[in-house]
């Protein structure tokens, strides 16, 4: 159980006690109180479970990936590289302050990460400045044959 679930917890507990305290002097039923306390107490958990952080870290990763647009020289020159980039999402799902944290070490493909982040219309959101990769990659479909993504 996670600090906050724990906490969340002892808020309740002393929520219903106060209650149950507040009832029993206007002459209500403690019964009721402590029923309401007890089936809190058997809940695993009285905030809704979403997604891991590893999850939404994923789903981020596959939604930049999904728009990124492979420059057509990059893709004639046969450029490969993983661009890491570094950015914070907003309450609104944007990425901003967005910046390359190390390079592919071809200029074109951190310009064409840069510009898939941005494109993204809503990412999950993650508390605190990301790290995503960035991956550039031909994809040979058959022996001698290069498959070239977007």
């Amino acid at each position: 159980m996670t600090g906050v679930a724990r906490a969340l917890r002892v808020a309740v507990a002393i929520f219903v006690a106060i209650g149950w305290v507040s009832a029993h002097d206007a002459g209500a039923d403690p019964a009721a109180a402590a029923s309401v306390a007890a089936h809190l107490e058997a809940s695993e958990d009285a905030v809704p479970q979403g997604p891991t952080l590893d999850e939404r870290l994923a789903a981020i990763q596959r939604r930049i990936q999904a728009v990124l647009v492979y420059p057509p020289l990059a893709r004639r020159r046969r450029t490969e590289g993983t661009a890491l980039l570094a950015f914070e999402i907003s309450a609104d799902g944007r990425a901003r302050r967005v910046a390359v944290a190390n390079s592919s070490g071809f200029a074109a493909l951190d310009r064409a990460a840069l510009r898939a982040v941005h494109a993204v219309d809503q990412l999950p959101y993650v508390y605190g400045r990301l790290e995503i990769p960035v991956r550039f990659e031909l994809i040979a479909s058959s022996p001698g044959e290069i498959a070239i993504p977007n």
